[in-house]
């Protein structure tokens, strides 16, 4: 079990305190958990609005410290109230993004105080990450953009999101590119659909045979089974079922003990895997490209450093794969 190789690392905390982070009109709150000289960090990636992020800031009781193992600091956690007495506005699909800022930042701390990397503790050699730009080339939008960024940077592929009013021209144009991997069709976030994506499917399926059809809507047929993906549905081994290929997000699975029985269940049968983001600007997202180099480094992975989703490119971005080097201390790139 992977998760045994971490449960007993010693976790001494004295404080905590939060930092909000920006980039463009989103907003994220980093948690910095202290203990003796050094720290570790996590990410709420969740609420698009200051005042959610206010409240956040605002919680200074949490009885986070003391002297705890990993293992039983996330028991001690799941009994906390995260919210402060209220139900979050997302309900049940925000509580994993808090949960997971907590145990990634204390998994970080617990790695730093005790001078190890997470790919040493976990018994893994990191490798370079293929990365994807994830692209959202919905309603009305211009390749324009898409390929001024295939021009500052050729080797990072794209992940697009799929709309009704895609044409064979359409989808002929994005596969004239070379460089698309993923088409998402979010067919399973509960959104209502507006218009009829049949022929986009049959022209994705003809026209881009080596894409991953992501999340595609429920009762669709005739699709290659080998290039469907399934990204929002996964949050546990018992979701997999008898899928090929999944999106990982650590954020939407909330735990590093369903993520880590994830990643055995996958190795174990042969699923494979590619990893996801969820708006992250600060260490999350740098969490989780350390986890794409442990265990899929060369899928078509949507971790992309965050200034990929700026509205128009810039210069001076790391180029695909990711150059992750020795494995750092801690639980985040640096």
């Amino acid at each position: 079990m992977l998760f045994s190789r971490l449960a007993d690392l010693p976790l001494q905390i004295d404080s905590y305190s939060f930092e909000r982070l920006t980039g463009g009109e989103r907003i994220t709150t980093m948690l910095r958990l202290v203990g003796g000289e050094t720290y570790g960090v996590g990410e709420e990636i969740g609420g698009m609005a200051a005042e959610y992020h206010d409240k956040l800031a605002e919680m200074t009781s949490w009885p986070l410290a003391g002297s705890w193992t990993l293992e039983s600091f996330l028991d001690a956690l799941a009994s906390f109230d995260q919210w402060g007495g209220e139900e979050p506005e997302w309900g049940d699909f925000a509580r994993p993004f808090r949960n997971w800022m907590f145990e990634s930042a204390a998994l970080d701390l617990a790695l730093m105080q005790a001078g190890v990397s997470l790919a040493d503790a976990l018994g893994r050699t990191p490798g370079d990450v293929t990365f994807v730009n994830s692209f959202p080339l919905g309603e009305g939008a211009s390749l324009d953009v898409l390929l001024r960024r295939a021009a500052m940077y050729p080797t990072v592929g794209y992940k697009v999101d799929a709309a009704p009013s895609w044409t064979a021209d359409t989808v002929r144009a994005l596969a004239a590119t070379g460089l698309v991997r993923t088409v998402d069709f979010k067919g399973h976030y509960g959104l209502e659909v507006e218009g009829d994506f049949a022929p986009v499917y049959d022209a994705v399926v003809e026209l881009l045979p080596d894409a991953l059809i992501e999340d595609p809507h429920a009762g669709v047929e005739g699709l290659p089974i080998e290039r469907v993906s399934f990204d929002a549905p996964i949050k546990r081994v018992a979701d997999i079922g008898d899928t090929r290929t999944i999106n990982i997000k650590p954020t939407r699975i909330g735990g590093l003990r369903p993520l880590l029985e994830i990643y055995e269940h996958c190795a174990e049968h042969g699923v494979a895997m590619y990893g996801g983001g969820m708006g992250e600007l600060g260490p999350a997202r740098m969490q989780i490209q350390l986890l794409a180099s442990l265990f899929h480094p060369d899928g078509p992975n949507d971790v992309a450093p965050p200034a990929f989703n700026l509205p128009e490119p810039v210069e001076g971005l790391p180029a695909s794969p990711l150059r992750v080097g020795s494995p750092p201390v801690g639980f985040r790139l640096r």
